[in-house]
């Protein structure tokens, strides 16, 4: 009698530890899923604010609201690296042009900068404007660069000694969330074919 209630206590702590393990499967399970949902909510929102103030910025190369200050466009891309553009634009930081010249840089920071966040592969995104920077914004890029084509459509070799033989551009941005689930972290991308600024066609 006394054996066959040990097999009873046995089997119950047997069942019962499966069950619980199971549960805590599920929680862990729900918790990595809604960790995620809201990571990869959070990343697709980033990306959507650097692509609309990026794209804004872009087509408005070689533009001035005076237009005898920007005689000759294709003069101005200053610099074209493959995650480093500077040009000039009559941009100010609020974004209304003013008809005076500014110049315009983007650049990716090291990953170094963050190092203090939990994903290893973000990065700052600069946005310099007449030498006054941003301070960078961390939205969790990872990668920003940038593939230039001359006025044939042909694909320019780096360096590119010529900025001003671009007339247009592929962008290519990805985003991850800063913070992540198991070392798991939520990604988006977006890719801008031939971007073209109409200025930089007025030769």
């Amino acid at each position: 009698m006394g054996f066959n209630v040990l097999l009873d206590i046995i089997g119950s702590v047997i069942i019962g530890g499966m069950l619980l393990l199971i549960l805590f499967r599920l929680s862990d399970s729900a918790t990595e899923n809604a960790f995620n949902y809201t990571g990869e909510l959070t990343s697709q929102q980033n990306l959507a604010t650097v692509v609309q103030i990026l794209e804004q910025d872009f087509r408005k190369i070689g533009y001035c609201a005076n237009w005898e200050k920007i005689p000759d466009p294709s003069k101005s891309i200053l610099e074209a690296d493959s995650n480093k553009i500077k040009f000039i634009s009559d941009l100010l930081p609020e974004g209304s042009p003013d008809g005076n010249i500014d110049t315009v840089t983007y650049y990716l920071g090291p990953t170094s900068e963050l190092a203090s966040t939990p994903n290893p592969r973000d990065r700052l995104l600069y946005r310099v404007i007449n030498s006054k920077s941003d301070g960078g914004v961390n939205l969790g890029v990872t990668e920003f660069k940038l593939i230039y084509f001359d006025a044939l459509g042909d694909t320019l070799p780096f360096p590119i000694i010529n900025p001003g033989a671009v007339t247009s551009m592929e962008i290519n941005i990805a985003v991850e969330n800063t913070s992540g689930y198991d070392n798991k972290y939520s990604s988006v991308f977006w890719r801008q074919i031939r971007l073209a600024a109409r200025n930089l066609k007025n030769r």
